[in-house]
């Protein structure tokens, strides 16, 4: 198939892209600059300039392949909500190119998603189409457009890591770096989901190839980590204390992240590995997290922090 790929430069769409080309698909990937051309090009893939303010340009992209894998997201939590329903308006532009035809639309949202009450581990088949999470915006617009018979599937992510970027974890260990300390909330028995990236761009290979329309697949290796281990790790290889907090003194630790590390975010991918035959074999996150400060990575600062081409 020939596949048009928004973020095909960023840290999820690269390892995509790559993957796509080796299992013998074509590859049109979205790039707003002449180094992700340079990249692109690099990898084997043709080159599609344009960005996600320019849904023209998306449309054109669309229209000239089999199918749209959209893995671009602006991962500026300080416009969090905006970014997101920026997100909406391109799966609906993009979804407009679709309509009438079985080219499959592949979207990516979060496994939070999955979740029918706090504490319960997200399930493939349940949608929350009201959750309080504004990512919600990227799981309506795919709805609507599976109401009007576009082939939709939901690519949810856990935390996604290497031994460069962790996900979210990637912010925690930021955080800990300048506070002088390793924190989590209470006991620090949430737990968080996660898969390696190589295990994720296979999964996005095989959802492409094998998906049923309208489905919902997890990238989710390890399905409950709990934060208080994620804390100590980052707490012993840094060398820095870890230490519990009281939930009224989150937000002037975390800021930002305070909305997420005393939340469950666990996920089951039972359902997508039967489906799809999908079978992780990635490190863990533990140990990408260990390879990651061992190296001396200095964390997200000055890289680029989100999956725009």
């Amino acid at each position: 198939m020939r596949v048009f790929i928004t973020g095909s430069t960023g840290f999820i769409g690269t390892q995509v892209t790559r993957e796509l080309l080796a299992a013998g698909h074509q590859v049109l990937g979205l790039t707003r600059s002449d180094a992700g051309a340079r990249v692109l090009q690099a990898l084997g893939a043709e080159v599609h300039r344009g960005d996600l303010g320019d849904l023209a340009s998306l449309r054109r992209g669309a229209d000239v392949c089999d199918a749209v894998i959209h893995t671009a997201f602006d991962h500026d939590f300080a416009r969090f909500v905006a970014n997101c329903e920026q997100d909406a308006r391109v799966i609906a532009a993009l979804g407009a190119v679709l309509e009438g035809s079985q080219c499959p639309l592949l979207i990516t949202s979060s496994t939070a998603m999955g979740s029918s009450t706090p504490g319960q581990s997200a399930d493939e088949d349940h949608a929350d189409l009201h959750h309080p999470n504004p990512r919600v915006a990227s799981e309506q617009a795919g709805h609507a457009l599976n109401q009007r018979g576009v082939n939709v599937v939901v690519m949810r992510l856990s935390q996604i890591h290497d031994p460069v970027r962790q996900g979210l974890v990637s912010y925690v260990m930021d955080l800990a770096r300048e506070k002088g300390v390793s924190a989590y909330l209470d006991e620090g028995l949430n737990h968080w989901s996660a898969a390696a990236l190589s295990d994720t761009a296979r999964l996005y290979r095989l959802a492409l190839e094998k998906h049923q329309p309208g489905a919902r697949y997890h990238a989710t290796a390890e399905s409950a980590i709990r934060f208080r281990d994620i804390a100590q790790t980052i707490g012993d290889c840094l060398g820095v204390p870890t230490r519990a907090l009281p939930r009224n003194e989150a937000a002037a630790h975390f800021g930002w992240l305070s909305a997420f590390v005393g939340k469950d975010m666990s996920a089951s991918s039972q359902k997508t590995r039967e489906r799809l035959g999908w079978h992780p074999a990635g490190p863990g996150l533990l140990s990408d997290v260990a390879d990651c400060l061992a190296s001396g990575d200095m964390g997200l600062e000055g890289k680029n922090r989100d999956n725009r081409p």
